[in-house]
């Protein structure tokens, strides 16, 4: 999805770092072999994401939702030295595809997959994270929100993806409609939980950065 008119969004990414070869590749072969390719974060927005991660300089990332692994690279760009990178998926025929190019890349052994449901997942790691981002299924955005809040260090940041999704969230709501009903009642979440603070980005599908205070 996008916002900006073409010519102007161009100019954008015109203007913005280049995607790492790495990354090209595996779009690439994401769109030759996966269904749904139009899932990658793609090469702006995981520039955003990258650069984001190398501001915070976190030493723990979770992620919910890998897909292929495209953001999950980009947020690794950003690691300190001994840091790591939980992610996780519920699809397990992608989970080779993810490892064959996180051991292409500077990361491998720095990634950590989990396979199945996040909500069981979530809290056997017995750790704390300084960035969380949060790109699955829509219906339980605000459940990873509740199950992740704890688990967040003081000053840590989620990155939640899609919350424009496709422009629903400002067009008359479809009862019927699960996801759109579920990233609204997110949105609100984000906006009116005091344990954080949110600012709302027109980036691609829409991309929220919150702070834990």
């Amino acid at each position: 999805m996008y916002f900006l008119p073409e010519k102007l969004d161009n100019y954008v990414v015109a203007h913005s770092e280049k995607e790492p070869e790495l990354l090209q590749q595996l779009t690439r072969e994401t769109y030759q072999k996966i269904l749904q390719p139009i899932m990658l974060s793609g090469p702006y927005q995981g520039r955003v994401l990258s650069m984001i991660s190398k501001l915070i300089r976190p030493n723990t990332i979770l992620e919910l939702g890998t897909f292929t692994g495209y953001a999950t690279l980009c947020l690794a760009e950003g690691l300190q030295a001994s840091g790591e990178v939980h992610t996780i998926d519920v699809n397990e025929e992608l989970v080779d595809f993810q490892r064959k190019y996180f051991d292409k890349s500077n990361y491998g052994k720095q990634i950590h997959q989990h396979l199945g449901n996040a909500l069981d997942i979530i809290p056997t790691l017995d750790k704390t994270f300084d960035l969380v981002f949060i790109d699955a299924d829509k219906p339980n955005y605000s459940n990873y929100f509740h199950a992740i809040i704890d688990k967040l260090n003081p000053g840590g940041i989620i990155i939640s993806d899609n919350v424009l999704w496709h422009g629903k969230v400002v067009e008359k709501l479809d009862p019927k409609d699960v996801s759109t009903k579920a990233v609204l009642e997110f949105n609100t979440l984000l906006k009116t939980d005091v344990r954080i603070e949110t600012v709302m980005l027109p980036i691609r599908d829409g991309l929220t950065i919150s702070r834990k205070k």
